[in-house]
């Protein structure tokens, strides 16, 4: 079955790439402008429809608004994918690193990519997207402009990379998850890993109670995120990744903590993704 997968961002964006390492380059993709809009049109049932969205980064950490959509969906973790994120000077074929005069890509790729700019003295141009950058030089056939951007979308514009991998930091990783109309969404085969999110009465010592209760069971808690509950007086929920052996453990688990908290969604229970 071919799967239609909604992005944020464009065609050639890191989004794609993940979308790709996930489900193989057989995909439809529907870009999406927001995050928002992500949600919104994975949403309507359809079984052949996923949708990818980043949830963290290791350097700038976690999308909180991303968390606030998950738990508003009727959407479920299916997976997720760690992808480095490898940030490329990008050319047409003819241009050459004298001709550059300007360099064009998102804020946040045009920063981590400063120790390597600041070497020349080329005008930076914030845009809104990487891979937009990369198709805006190519369909302008650009004879003094770079961008950045992934290596997806140098092979999809038959852009050159005249410099690659010119991010500072290199262990830039960014976690997406993989996300399917609940109504279709099936067991995954050897799932080692859940998402959850609870919240406690807010009594003293609550939450203490769930995290002993969990270490108990031998689960690793890799994760753990307060947010406000709105319309109460700073009462929070927690997001919680739970990685663990089988699913007898997890099931364990999550019979231990009911007794301690007031409330329980379980957004998917799915195999861990690696970091290569």
């Amino acid at each position: 079955m071919k799967h239609e997968v909604y992005i944020q961002g464009y065609e050639g964006s890191f989004h794609q790439a993940a979308a790709i390492k996930f489900l193989g380059k057989e995909i439809g993709v529907n870009p999406c402008a927001t995050f928002n809009e992500l949600i919104k049109k994975a949403s309507v049932k359809n079984e052949s429809t996923r949708a990818v969205m980043a949830i963290e980064n290791s350097i700038a950490g976690s999308i909180l608004a991303n968390y606030n959509l998950l738990q508003k969906s009727n959407l479920t973790i299916i997976g997720e994918v760690y992808l480095q994120i490898d940030q490329n000077l990008m050319v047409n074929k003819h241009v050459e690193l004298e001709d550059i005069k300007e360099v064009h890509s998102h804020p946040m790729a045009l920063q981590q990519c400063f120790a390597y700019l600041d070497k020349y003295n080329w005008k930076l141009i914030e845009t809104e997207d990487t891979a937009l950058s990369a198709k805006h030089i190519y369909q302008h056939k650009s004879k003094h402009i770079a961008a950045i951007a992934s290596k997806l979308a140098a092979e999809l514009f038959d852009l050159k990379i005249i410099a690659p991998h010119i991010h500072t930091l290199r262990n830039n990783y960014t976690r997406f998850l993989v996300l399917q109309h609940a109504d279709f969404s099936q067991p995954v085969e050897n799932a080692n890993k859940a998402s959850v999110n609870f919240h406690t009465d807010n009594s003293k010592g609550s939450l203490a109670r769930v995290l002993t209760r969990i270490a108990d069971t031998d689960v690793n808690l890799s994760k753990l995120q307060s947010f406000p509950i709105p319309g109460t007086n700073f009462k929070y929920s927690f997001h919680a990744d739970l990685e663990f052996e089988n699913l007898q453990q997890f099931d364990k688990v999550i019979e231990e903590i009911k007794p301690v908290i007031e409330h329980l969604k379980i957004y998917g229970v799915y195999k861990n993704g690696k970091l290569k």
